[in-house]
Order: C-alpha cells, then sequence, then structure tokens
C-alpha cells in the first residue's frame, strides 16, 4: 500500500508541474524552441564520413601531442622543484 501513496504522489506533483508550465506557456516556448532548432540543423551541411574520418584523426593526433606536452612539463616542473628544495 506504501507504494501506491508513493507512486500517486510522483503523479500528482508531475502533474501539477505539467499543469504549471502548461498554463504559464512554457511548453509552448519548449516546442518552438525544438521546431526552430530542426529548421536550422535542415539548414546545416554535414561531413561527409571521409571528412569526419580526417577530422577525428587530426583530434586525436592534437590530443596525443597535448598529453605528451603537459608530461613533459610536469616532469620538468616537478623535477626542478625538487632540486630547488634540494
Amino acid at each position: 500500500m506504501e507504494w501506491y501513496v508513493k507512486l500517486g504522489i510522483w503523479v500528482a506533483a508531475v502533474g501539477a508541474a505539467f499543469a504549471f508550465l502548461w498554463r504559464k506557456g512554457y511548453l509552448l516556448r519548449v516546442s518552438d524552441y525544438v521546431g526552430e532548432t530542426r529548421e536550422e540543423l535542415k539548414k546545416c551541411t554535414w561531413p561527409s564520413l571521409e571528412e569526419l574520418k580526417g577530422s577525428t584523426v587530426v583530434v586525436m593526433i592534437a590530443l596525443a601531442l597535448l598529453g605528451a606536452f603537459t608530461v613533459v612539463i610536469d616532469f620538468v616542473v616537478s623535477y626542478l622543484i625538487r632540486w630547488i628544495l634540494g
């Protein structure tokens, strides 16, 4: 019985929130936003599979270089700090 009471409270809370949002017009604005976003996405030019693969390789190489740079700088700074502190 306790499970049904909790479910009823949740249903009432969600229903009240939905009614509030509906009455204030927020749901209509969200619907308009989604519709406008879909229209804008139809205007976009999407990359081909080959362009996507090439971009992915460039990003992976850039991440590897950035990671290596971070490791080297961390090693140098930690070495300098150990050298300064003796």
